[in-house]
């Protein structure tokens, strides 16, 4: 039943490697984030077989049973979609990096949660550039507070930012967003942010992670090349 999957991962890592060859970067300098949402456990185990290890889930609840059943294995868990603060302390308890962080009161939910847990979580600044009213992210404005406020985080270690574009059919017209995403962490390294918590820039999905890759992103958001089309209940 799954074994589409093995062909179509090795499809999406050569194309990475293409992407990033053109920008001059090495291939390993990005990571494939295989996003599984609304697809049962089995499709994440035949993507791990065939060496992923990196899966991203929108609803804390999947992520959650998803990260139980697989508690056999090594796999890295990222938490990608829009994370209410009433659910900040399950999703810090098991993910390993949540890319959803919108403002400096959800990013004290996940440290604290984090550190009472005795854990500790990557986050990424979500960054809402397009200021769309159907998605989620903190304004451009207030992207260096939260910046500020992960330096005296205890357990959330900030490593990146992370943008989703306005939805289009061609992936030419995402470049330009993946580029401001490029250049805002271009500025707070200029103002004196430390490498190390800008690391990583989460963009690019199944239609547009070519061009992603070579506008700078390290990490890329798959699931539809990968899994399938989703069926939703």
């Amino acid at each position: 039943m799954y074994e589409h999957i093995p062909k179509r991962l090795a499809e999406i890592r050569d194309r990475m490697a293409n992407a990033a060859g053109r920008a001059g970067r090495p291939p390993n300098s990005v990571r494939l984030i295989a996003v599984s949402k609304t697809h049962p456990i089995d499709a994440v185990r035949a993507a791990a077989e065939a060496g992923q290890l990196d899966f991203g889930e929108n609803k804390v609840q999947e992520a959650l049973q998803k990260i139980a059943q697989s508690a056999d294995t090594r796999l890295r868990w990222h938490l990608i979609g829009h994370l209410q603060s009433n659910k900040a302390r399950k999703a810090a308890a098991a993910a390993q990096a949540i890319h959803a962080i919108d403002g400096v009161d959800l990013l004290s939910r996940v440290d604290q949660a984090a550190a009472e847990a005795g854990r500790s979580v990557e986050v990424l600044i979500q960054v809402d550039l397009a200021l769309e009213a159907t998605k989620h992210g903190a304004p451009l404005d207030e992207v260096p507070g939260i910046v500020r406020a992960a330096e005296a985080c205890r357990a959330a270690r900030l490593c990146g930012l992370m943008l989703l574009p306005p939805l289009a059919e061609n992936p030419e017209d995402a470049r330009p967003w993946f580029q401001r995403l490029r250049a805002l962490r271009d500025e707070l390294l200029a103002s004196g942010v430390a490498a190390d918590r800008l690391r990583e820039l989460s963009m690019g999905m199944s239609h547009d992670f070519e061009v992603a890759i070579e506008e700078g992103a390290t990490m890329v958001r798959v699931g539809t090349a990968i899994f399938g089309e989703r069926h939703y209940p």
